[in-house]
């Protein structure tokens, strides 16, 4: 673990991924406001079970994704001051899957976490070779590039004995997977912010669900990381998530905080208003003599 770093008031102690951080007013409520979000993520969806001690004592180890991005790199360095601070009782293990794209500068994750102290581990797997060749032409590569990658992440967590897979995924990523699956699925689901696997071996964990997509960039932009373009696979026009995204662009534009309105009403669903008779009775749901409605 690297040396602590203090500020020039030499009473904010902050771990060396934040180190160089302006000192502005702006930035520090910037990076409260991530760190309260990510925790109150954690805290309300139960990413950390009540003992997190295993026995013998080990801590449980999280495999926290790093792809190079704005939204990893902001994962990363959060997870990492909450565990710096003693508040996420955790192992951390960064992660990049090298899968193979052209032009991936391959050197750039494994000396910024060299550099910043961050125990990492590098895989690489072509999987792009096999997108490429399984997806037929004019079809997006995204769907097998993703399940490719998962069963990969899975692999290497079981290998490290991680008993989570961490991912970067924003509170814009749950808004626009919601209106994907309600436009083109036929159907009311997102990206949950905690999933278990089908081998009920691993979890899935999302603790930006909280946080806007603004904050990750504004955050990963002013701390100067080495950003790896997410277009590397060659850049792919009419993704229908680059549709619903520049659809909630331009609500949030006439409608400033309507991403956060939106957000709120997935987190306050009631199923007796909905249409899903296996999530409410309503064929149970009788009146009473009073008039009263009630439910068996």
């Amino acid at each position: 673990m690297p040396d602590i770093l203090r500020s020039d008031q030499g009473t904010d102690d902050i771990h060396a991924l934040f180190h160089g951080a302006p000192k502005t007013t702006e930035f520090r409520k910037l990076r409260k406001r991530l760190v309260r979000e990510t925790r109150e993520a954690i805290e309300r969806y139960g990413m950390l079970p009540p003992d997190t001690a295993r026995a013998g004592g080990a801590r449980p180890k999280w495999l926290v994704c790093l792809s190079g991005g704005k939204d990893s790199y902001t994962l990363l360095a959060v997870l990492t001051e909450l565990q710096w601070r003693g508040l996420l009782p955790v192992d951390i293990l960064a992660c990049n899957l090298d899968q193979g794209q052209p032009n991936f500068p391959a050197t750039v994750l494994p000396a910024f976490l060299e550099r910043m102290g961050v125990p990492h581990r590098i895989e690489y797997r072509d999987t792009y070779s096999i997108v490429v060749d399984k997806v037929p032409a004019g079809r997006t590569y995204c769907a097998l590039c993703s399940r490719l990658r998962r069963a990969n992440l899975y692999r290497i967590a079981r290998e490290e004995g991680c008993s989570a897979v961490v991912l970067g995924h924003h509170r814009d990523d749950i808004l626009e997977t919601f209106f994907l699956n309600l436009f083109h699925g036929g159907k009311i689901a997102t990206m949950p912010p905690k999933l278990l696997n089908d081998e009920g071996d691993l979890t899935l964990l999302r603790p930006l669900a909280h946080v806007a997509e603004a904050d990750c960039a504004r955050f990963a932009e002013t701390m100067a990381y080495p950003i790896i373009p997410c277009d590397l696979c060659g850049s792919q026009d009419g993704l229908q998530r680059q549709v619903i995204k520049a659809m909630l662009d331009g609500w949030e534009a006439r409608v400033p905080g309507r991403r956060a309105k939106m957000f709120s009403a997935l987190m306050q669903v009631r199923p007796s208003h909905m249409l899903d008779p296996t999530l409410f009775d309503f064929a149970g749901l009788t009146v009473t003599s009073r008039g009263d409605a009630v439910s068996d």
